[in-house]
């Protein structure tokens, strides 16, 4: 049997190199490996056309420019980067969306763009709820969120762990995106279904990887006064049978005194909670994951999975 080729476009980067050690030991495909080449332009451009699947983990530009190289048309295509999320001729790469029918459309593509980490938790959070109509696609949303500095990639894990780097930092948390114009807002919006931008507040903590992301809602500003109830029997609906996503029992978010952004660290899992008093005038939904597994790496590898049939 001929294993399936992939190339990592990127692989020295924080999602490549994760990537790589997810692939590096599998027996059911054959990595494109550069070694010293991997600067060549002709030697990338080879790989990029005779490989089965790349993913491409560069900046959005360099991104563009990889599948500019692409003249093979079977080439199947996962792009870690920004650059193609909001793309109408790319499939975007939340398998779990609508009731997991993305997965067969991630199955059926050649071009799948892998989400970002905090659209990742909003988009899971608040699609359903505008689907089923609870939430209207024009109503204001905020989202606050925090991330391990590894979503920064090499310059902020830098800044956290070298005290030599340049932009050595002791922070232990800050926020930042202060000018609300956060590059993953478009994609919030657009797989989300909304009609108007969230207000989006990222920030940072002094730990590696993992995060939480949260959504406040006022039910009595909804239209039909939903009840915390009502918004996790959409949610449970709506990840019933997904095995990388789940709803946690509203008995078990009434029980716990806080929430701990690093618990799914190194899983590809994400935990969606409802925090509310029962029936109650406020919710507060909560996306957690690991901002490089489900986040990214974790991702590309079961976008790949399921592009390959693997």
């Amino acid at each position: 049997m001929t294993l399936p080729t992939i190339f990592i476009d990127g692989e020295a980067g924080t999602t490549g190199l994760d990537v790589l050690r997810q692939l590096e030991g599998r027996q059911d495909l054959k990595l494109i490996l550069l070694g010293e080449r991997r600067r060549d332009l002709e030697a990338r451009r080879e790989a990029l056309n005779t490989a089965d699947a790349v993913i491409l983990c560069l900046p959005d530009d360099a991104a563009k420019e990889a599948v500019a190289m692409i003249e093979t048309p079977r080439v199947r295509v996962i792009d870690a980067s920004t650059a193609h999320r909001t793309a109408h001729d790319w499939t975007y790469g939340l398998a779990e969306l609508d009731g997991g029918r993305q997965a067969e459309r991630i199955r059926a593509s050649t071009r799948i763009s892998n989400p970002g980490c905090y659209p990742t938790g909003f988009i899971a959070l608040m699609r359903p709820l505008v689907g089923e109509g609870l939430v209207p696609a024009g109503h204001p949303i905020s989202v606050n969120a925090v991330s391990g500095y590894s979503g920064g990639g090499k310059a902020m894990i830098a800044a956290f762990e070298d005290p030599a780097a340049p932009d050595a930092t002791a922070d232990n948390f800050r926020l930042y995106g202060l000018k609300l114009q956060h590059k993953h807002v478009p994609e919030m919006q657009e797989h989300a279904g909304l009609s108007r931008p969230p207000l989006f507040v990222p920030s940072v903590g002094r730990f590696r990887q993992g995060m939480l992301v949260s959504v406040p809602l006022h039910l009595g500003a909804l239209p039909g006064r939903p009840s915390p109830e009502t918004l996790h029997a959409a949610l449970t609906a709506e990840y019933a049978d997904q095995p990388c996503v789940s709803v946690a029992p509203l008995e078990e978010s009434s029980a716990l005194a806080g929430l701990e952004p690093e618990a799914l660290n190194g899983t590809n899992r994400m935990r969606l909670f409802v925090f509310g008093a029962r029936g109650g005038e406020q919710a507060l939904l909560v996306a957690q994951l690991d901002n490089l597994g489900k986040g990214a790496s974790g991702a590309a590898v079961q976008n790949l999975e399921l592009a390959l049939g693997l």
